[in-house]
């Protein structure tokens, strides 16, 4: 089977996923722990679709990329810095945090706040859908310690709320008042604390926050702190 160029070599390929360095991938070959179906001796320098190739007999994982949907619990944070404390990414397997491109959340999701997060290594799509210009809808359920008041709602639609220190207004985002201290706020941009700072703006201290829905996505019956793989080709 002859190299082809459409693919990376076969070393930087493992490497990028997450299996070991390019000296590493060296040792695995020797120990023939990688085969390709109709190759005796697979090299480092060759390049084969990746759906070829097997490693200890298996499969390679997700060679073409990541999209993780994830229910994230309070007290991660969306950092790969380990100083800021528990990770979202110490959630993942111990691969797939060292993959290159890196594995980053699509927006996130402060330390305090929980629910769906998308996490994935395809950076081209956390453009698309966190650009406001994709209209990309997320819901969120809060808590406030104050008691909601009805002309929230206009204020919230009205495009005009500022937040403090910003000098552009808000885009129109619906805010449906659920009970006298809960409500649910539907936004399609994802500004810095962009749903505490709203509600802050108007004299209310949100408590709790949760998001529900992102885009079509939901986190249906996936318990808190788990994910599960999404196909790359997902409707959001």
């Amino acid at each position: 089977m002859p190299s082809d160029k459409r693919y990376p070599r076969l070393d930087q390929l493992l490497a990028s996923l997450g299996y070991g360095s390019r000296r590493e991938v060296d040792i695995f070959l020797k120990k023939k722990l990688i085969t390709i179906e109709g190759i005796d001796k697979v090299k480092s320098d060759l390049r084969v679709d990746p759906n070829l190739i097997r490693f200890e007999g298996e499969p390679l994982d997700n060679p073409l990329g990541l999209l993780i949907l994830m229910h994230k619990p309070v007290g991660h944070v969306c950092s790969h810095n380990d100083e800021e404390g528990k990770l979202v990414y110490d959630l993942l397997p111990a691969r797939w945090r060292v993959r290159n491109p890196q594995v980053v959340s699509v927006g996130r999701l402060d330390k305090d706040t929980s629910g769906l997060l998308l996490l994935t290594d395809q950076h081209e799509l956390v453009h698309a859908l966190t650009s406001p210009k994709h209209h990309v809808a997320k819901i969120y359920e809060a808590t406030v310690e104050k008691p909601l008041r009805p002309e929230m709602v206009d204020i919230f639609a009205s495009g005009e709320l500022m937040l403090n220190g910003e000098s552009k207004p808000c885009l129109p985002a619906k805010l449906e008042i659920i009970s006298e201290f809960q409500a649910r706020v539907t936004l399609q941009e994802g500004r810095y604390h962009q749903v505490r700072r709203m509600f802050a703006a108007l004299g209310c201290h949100v408590v709790k926050l949760h998001r529900s829905q992102f885009g079509e996505l939901m986190l249906s019956d996936l318990a808190l702190g788990e994910f599960k793989l999404l196909p790359l080709n997902t409707k959001i």
